[in-house]
């Protein structure tokens, strides 16, 4: 059997769907903190168990039966906190007998990080890898999926694009893609005790994506470079908590350090296919 934790969210349901054309339902252990949004989320026919990341005895017996467990890391905002709970969750996979784990970490990990939540997939690599599990480690991309966070949902906003990434470039990645590279090494041999680089080329700086919505939308938009004072002020202006006010900041110096800008082709050869680009994804979301 396989486990999914986090099952309810954007990418633990992705690779669920993605899985399902190629497994049976009953196959698939479905590992979430609130039954009655799994009840309402979730596909029929899963197996669902109650399992949450700061309750090792929950995910003792989550993972019973298991073989296979892909832990969708934490979206807790604080490095130590996040740790701790992805600690839990290989403890107590190792405890339940589960023969392999995959992770979902981030591009070129590091403590040294601008991004926030590096350190905490540095420290949960080494961690995993020490365990005595077979693991396989995603080092997943940003999303495609928040370039409309940066620039603005429903429609652009604005002929003028901000940020405080400078020339920096990023591998995007579409999160729908990522479960579907998921589900492929769920379903296939040979990934025990490798990482893989999920990230495709070519990088797109911010420049980069002003064009590209100038083409797709057919108004100019222009790439106005600023501070990361100048991005951090705008946010509190309407309100944004400042753990994420934080941790947007990093991701922009991150961006403008290089840090995401990891073109490999590991991501086109496990999906199968060349992942989706930069322009078709924005035609989808703002073209006309």
């Amino acid at each position: 059997m396989i486990a999914i934790t986090g099952a309810t969210g954007h990418l633990g349901l992705a690779t669920i769907n993605a899985l399902l054309p190629k497994v049976a339902p009953t196959e698939i252990v479905a590992v979430v903190r609130d039954p009655q949004k799994a009840a309402s989320t979730l596909p029929q026919g899963l197996t669902v168990r109650t399992g949450d990341y700061n309750d090792p005895a929950s995910l003792l017996a989550a993972f019973q039966g298991v073989e296979t467990v892909v832990l969708i890391s934490s979206s807790e905002l604080e490095n130590d906190a996040r740790i701790r709970e992805h600690r839990n969750v290989i403890d107590a996979a190792k405890q339940a007998g589960v023969r392999h784990l995959i992770y979902t970490s981030i591009v070129n990990p590091s403590p040294e990080s601008a991004f926030n939540a590096s350190p905490s997939h540095f420290s949960t690599e080494e961690y995993l890898r020490a365990s005595g599990l077979a693991y396989t480690v995603f080092r997943n991309t940003l999303y495609l999926d928040i370039i409309p966070m940066l620039v603005g949902e429903g429609k652009l906003p604005s002929s003028k694009l901000y940020s405080s990434a400078g020339d920096g470039k990023v591998s995007y990645g579409l999160r729908a893609e990522m479960g579907e590279a998921l589900a492929n090494v769920l379903t296939s041999e040979g990934h025990e005790n490798q990482v893989y680089d999920i990230a495709p080329g070519p990088a797109y700086s911010f420049q980069d994506l002003a064009a590209t919505l100038s083409e797709v939308t057919g108004q100019p938009v222009e790439y106005v470079s600023v501070s990361g004072e100048e991005i951090a002020a705008g946010m509190r202006q309407h309100q944004v908590p400042e753990p994420f006010v934080n941790l947007l900041l990093g991701m922009h110096q991150a961006m403008k350090n290089g840090e995401f800008a990891m073109p490999s082709t590991t991501f086109e050869q496990l999906l199968g296919r060349k992942p989706m680009d930069l322009k078709t994804y924005l035609t989808s979301v703002y073209g006309k």
